[in-house]
């Protein structure tokens, strides 16, 4: 079966599980947005600030003009590989967030504004490597739901997890088991869902990524705990059908904090 029926056929088989764990709050109907997710790896020193301030005073002011957004902006606290900042950018077609660096080159804005970054030199470069890669949102949750402190500007702390499947048919079945109940028990557990999305281009397909916003790491620990002991988990950690080893064969857990800049 083709990979987006076989994922259509999975979620609309397991409807009733996702309202039975209150997921319904999720508007499962709504139009699905995909995102841009970005990788910038950086090096200590200069291109820290070089790199946020370009994000804060270039980037997201021309994003949203482009009516996109809300656009989140993270350092990794805890991580392979830092110094790193990750940004996601939700947009409303895969068309869109590919040709978004074009279109940002036609925005004369912009592009004054960005001179110190786009026209780095090789002897202080604005950044080392830049990653870039697409994702649609899961149909259970389509849309993203940042923290009601990204409002504010409060405390908080997110979680960026990426989990790999050793082929697409492992893939799809633990996309399935969001959508056959994990969204509830998360939010049961308190869990901020902020993301949930399915690689369509990047490294290490196939995979999926999602973000939780937590106040800090303490609630964070003590929320998982929950997540773990709910009953309705263990049922459905425990069905054959998801068995953990066959169905994800790597995690990526980041721990990030947003930028000053960030609207997540």
């Amino acid at each position: 079966m083709e990979r987006r029926q076989f994922l259509a056929a999975s979620v609309a088989t397991s409807a009733v599980a996702l309202m039975g764990n209150g997921a319904a709050q999720a508007q499962p109907t709504a139009e699905r947005e995909y995102y841009q997710l970005r990788r910038y790896h950086l090096r200590t020193g200069p291109q820290l600030k070089l790199t946020e301030s370009y994000l804060s005073d270039a980037f997201i002011p021309a994003v949203k003009r482009m009516g996109m957004g809300p656009v989140g902006a993270f350092k990794v606290d805890f991580g392979p590989e830092t110094p790193a900042y990750y940004v996601i950018v939700p947009g409303p077609s895969v068309s869109a967030l590919a040709e978004l660096d074009m279109t940002l080159g036609k925005d004369e804005d912009f592009v004054k504004v960005a001179v110190p970054y786009w026209n780095a030199t090789a002897a202080a470069p604005a950044f080392e490597r830049v990653e870039i890669a697409l994702l649609k949102a899961f149909q259970g949750w389509p849309k993203m739901t940042p923290p009601a402190s990204s409002a504010t500007k409060g405390k908080r702390m997110f979680q960026l997890r990426t989990y790999e499947s050793p082929s697409n048919s492992e893939h799809e079945r633990k996309v399935e088991m969001f959508h056959s109940g994990e969204f509830g028990i998360f939010q049961k557990a308190g869990c901020q869902l902020v993301f949930f999305g399915d690689a369509l281009t990047g490294p290490r397909l196939p995979n999926l990524t999602y973000m939780l916003s937590f106040a800090d790491s303490a609630e964070m620990d003590a929320k998982w705990d929950v997540f773990r002991a709910d009953p309705d988990w263990k049922k459905l950690s425990a069905s054959p059908r998801f068995a953990y080893d066959a169905i994800v064969s790597n995690i990526t857990n980041l721990t990030m904090s947003p930028l000053g800049c960030s609207e997540v």
